[in-house]
C-alpha cells in the first residue's frame, strides 16, 4: 500500500511541473489510477481484514461482545474521518495528501510489526499473556 501510495504522490508531484498538452501528464495521469487500483487491491488482500482478524483472535470471550463492538466503532470513524477529510487534503494537494497517507501507511506497518502478536499455533491464553 505505501509504495503504491507513494507512486501516486509523485506522480501528482512530477504532474505541476509537466504541460497539460504532453503525452508524459497523460501517462503520469494513468500512473496515479493504477497506484490507487493497486493500493485498493493490496488494502483488501491485506489491511483491511486486519480489525476483524484481530478482534476475533485476541479478544476474550468475557469482553469480545463490548470490545468487538467499541473496535468496530473505531474502523467505521476513522473510514468517515478519511473519506470526510478528502476533498479538503486534494484541494490543498494532490501530492501531499498521497503523501501523508503514505506515511500513515509506513506508520501502521511499523505499529504492526512491534505490537500486534503472531497467533499462529497460540492459545487464547497465550496470546493474553502477550498483553500483560
Amino acid at each position: 500500500m505505501a509504495l503504491s501510495l507513494l507512486v501516486v504522490s509523485i506522480s501528482f508531484y512530477l504532474k505541476e511541473y509537466i504541460s497539460p498538452d504532453s503525452d508524459l501528464y497523460a501517462t503520469l495521469s494513468l500512473v496515479s489510477v493504477a497506484g490507487v487500483v493497486v493500493m485498493v487491491i493490496a488494502f483488501s488482500l491485506g489491511l483491511g481484514a486486519m480489525p476483524w482478524i484481530i478482534m476475533s483472535e485476541i479478544l476474550p470471550i468475557n469482553i469480545k461482545g463490548l470490545a468487538g463492538s467499541f473496535a468496530t466503532l473505531a474502523n467505521w470513524f476513522f473510514s468517515w474521518f478519511v473519506t470526510l477529510t478528502t476533498n479538503l487534503l486534494l484541494d490543498w494537494s494532490s501530492g501531499g495528501t498521497f503523501t501523508i497517507y503514505t506515511a500513515v501507511c509506513v506508520f501502521t506497518a511499523g505499529f504492526v510489526a512491534i505490537w500486534v502478536p503472531e497467533t499462529k499455533g497460540k492459545t487464547l491464553e497465550e496470546i493474553q499473556q502477550f498483553f500483560r
